[in-house]
């Protein structure tokens, strides 16, 4: 059976595993929020040519229309003008009832299909006129994950992340690419109150300041203010034996810059356990001129007591929005390379605070 997603449901766990109906969309509860959004993201890399990838699609069951988008960047531009691909289709009418395990989005959109049951997909994209095209194969590296209810950012909706291995081929402006690489796909479900760019956070202030621990520099003290509805989300891996995932909660950090990690995963020697939150944190340093992320120091302890430390670096970035970015990030951890993402998202004003701090000539 689905999961029921209502507050009254039975309690759900971290550990409480997802079901192969969960495949496909869920039906909102009776007299749900119209802004029910149901995802789904897939994320991909061509590490030899700083290449990422994303087709990701959000339906809104109660309004019967779909919002997807396809981009591939590179480091020769990030905004939607200058990427190397960028397809954006907003509030397409899509017939409910639609299957997730074998579907087709309308208005020209990517497919999915279900091959085996919560873990191996296939995903095909194309638009002839542009030269541009996506046939790849995502198989799961382990059962998909889910996130322990009540956390930020999910909180009541549930969320899975899954590793992935991808093969396939990516046609860029002509030219066929192989495609073999590790990346994340997820799902999340439930009430957005609203388009999810549109929402609104209540800040939580402290005091006379709207940080916890004040102090540090100015754009890092900015970085960390509440009630902004911050997410930061890191991920990389080296094939299916070592890396790491996790939400960043830049509003809970201290002056030092140390961000702690909210929830996710370490892997190593090909064994996933969840982090340790009170003992796992992210240090970003960010490129004075744009603003976005170039370099981060993260430190990993899981519940078993493992460690690892890693140091990233940002090789090209995808900007949508005008403010934070997607980047492509290039890992070294336990003597390894690994490939992932960085994504860092801001409202607009809180941006444009941060930037001013950033660029401050006194």
């Amino acid at each position: 059976m689905s999961i029921d997603t209502t507050r009254d449901a039975p309690a759900i766990t971290a550990d409480t595993p997802f079901v192969p109906e969960d495949d496909t969309y869920h039906p909102p509860p009776a007299g749900s929020d119209a802004y029910w959004v149901e995802t789904n993201w897939w994320s991909f890399n061509v590490p030899e040519r700083c290449v990422g990838g994303w087709l990701h699609a959000g339906y809104n069951a109660n309004l019967n229309t779909v919002t997807w988008r396809v981009f591939v960047w590179d480091p020769s531009g990030a905004d939607p003008g200058r990427l190397a691909y960028y397809r954006y289709a907003p509030d397409v009418p899509m017939p409910a009832g639609a299957d997730l395990r074998d579907l087709t989005f309308p208005g020209g959109g990517f497919s999915v299909r279900m091959l085996t049951p919560l873990m191996d997909y296939h995903v095909g994209y194309a638009d002839p006129d542009a030269g541009f095209a996506l046939d790849l194969d995502f198989r799961g590296v382990h059962p998909p994950r889910r996130f322990a209810p009540g956390e930020p950012p999910a909180m009541f909706s549930p969320h899975l992340d899954q590793l992935s291995h991808i093969t396939g081929e990516l046609t860029l402006r002509g030219e066929r690419i192989p495609i073999d690489c590790h990346s994340i796909r997820d799902r999340t479900w439930g009430p957005r109150g609203g388009p999810h760019s549109a929402s609104q956070k209540r800040q939580h202030l402290r005091g006379d300041h709207p940080v916890r621990e004040p102090g540090g520099p100015r754009w890092r003290e900015v970085e960390r203010e509440r009630g902004r509805g911050r997410i930061q989300y890191i991920f990389g891996h080296t094939e299916a034996r070592t890396g790491f995932l996790s939400f960043v909660r830049p509003q809970d950090g201290d002056a030092r810059g140390r961000s702690p990690l909210n929830v996710g995963w370490l892997l190593q020697d090909g064994r996933f356990e969840r982090l340790d939150r009170t003992k796992s944190w992210m240090r970003n340093y960010r490129d004075p001129h744009t603003g976005w992320s170039a370099h981060m120091d993260v430190f990993l302890t899981d519940l078993t007591g493992r460690t690892m430390e890693a140091e990233g670096f940002a090789v090209s970035h995808m900007c949508e929005h005008q403010t934070g970015s997607n980047a492509l990030m290039r890992w070294e951890y336990d003597g390894q390379t690994g490939w992932g993402e960085d994504q860092d998202t801001w409202s607009p004003a809180h941006w444009a605070k941060l930037l001013r701090a950033l660029r401050a000539r006194a």
